[in-house]
């Protein structure tokens, strides 16, 4: 009889041990974070620029019209102007025939003398005629202002043709860089460096000359 108080005792102090415990495992558990929730704490506030870019018109012929200097060797620097008319066949390539013409001063010897005359007339007159290959070596795009964009393009360009000069033909060969601003889907400007190699014999001797050109044109595609 006795053994019973003490039983229930023993029970009752295991019951409320167990509930100790389980309050305490309650008291260190943490929620779990909710991974599906789609809400955003902060909101980015992106502002968005409105560009107007120039695109080149899906015609592939491009016609020129050009002036600058033209530095012939030994016959000084002048006005230089003609045209060119090119075909892109592809978005790197274009091939491009070009005329162009100057008028030549005397050379040194010619002014040092006081009278001596190497050329006259029509002779100091050089025209040249070419076809030449150009490759868009870095397209890219221009900007004014924030809201507009103007597609460019930086070439290479070689070529061969021939030059009228001092009464004479000249097979001739050129190379140079040039610069392409697309002002809309029809209108170009560009910026040419050119140097057009032919052998002459005018000052007596046998000489590759150099005729270095450098022109600005504004370009019609149709």
């Amino acid at each position: 009889m006795e053994s019973r108080p003490c039983l229930f005792l023993l029970k009752s102090a295991c019951v409320l041990t167990m509930f100790g415990l389980l309050q305490a495992c309650s008291l260190l558990q943490t929620d779990e974070p909710d991974y599906q929730s789609t809400d955003q704490a902060v909101e980015p506030e992106l502002e968005r620029r409105v560009i107007t870019e120039a695109d080149i018109d899906t015609e592939d012929f491009e016609v020129t019209a050009f002036a600058g200097a033209m530095n012939v060797e030994d016959f000084g620097t002048n006005f230089v102007f003609g045209a060119r008319l090119a075909f892109h066949f592809t978005e790197d390539f274009f091939a491009e025939a070009a005329a162009g013409r100057t008028d030549t001063d005397q050379t040194s010897f010619e002014k040092l003398s006081g009278g001596a005359r190497l050329l006259s007339g029509g002779d100091r007159r050089l025209e040249y005629y070419n076809v030449s290959l150009g490759y868009n070596i870095l397209p890219g795009e221009v900007f004014i202002g924030r809201g507009h964009a103007f597609n460019s393009a930086l070439y290479l360009i070689a070529g061969v043709g021939n030059t009228e000069f001092a009464g004479d033909s000249h097979s001739t060969a050129n190379v140079g860089v040039g610069f392409r601003l697309l002002m809309n889907d029809w209108i170009a400007l560009r910026l040419d460096f050119r140097d057009h190699i032919f052998e002459s014999d005018v000052l007596g001797s046998d000489k590759t000359m150099h005729n270095l050109e450098g022109t600005t044109g504004i370009s019609f595609f149709f």
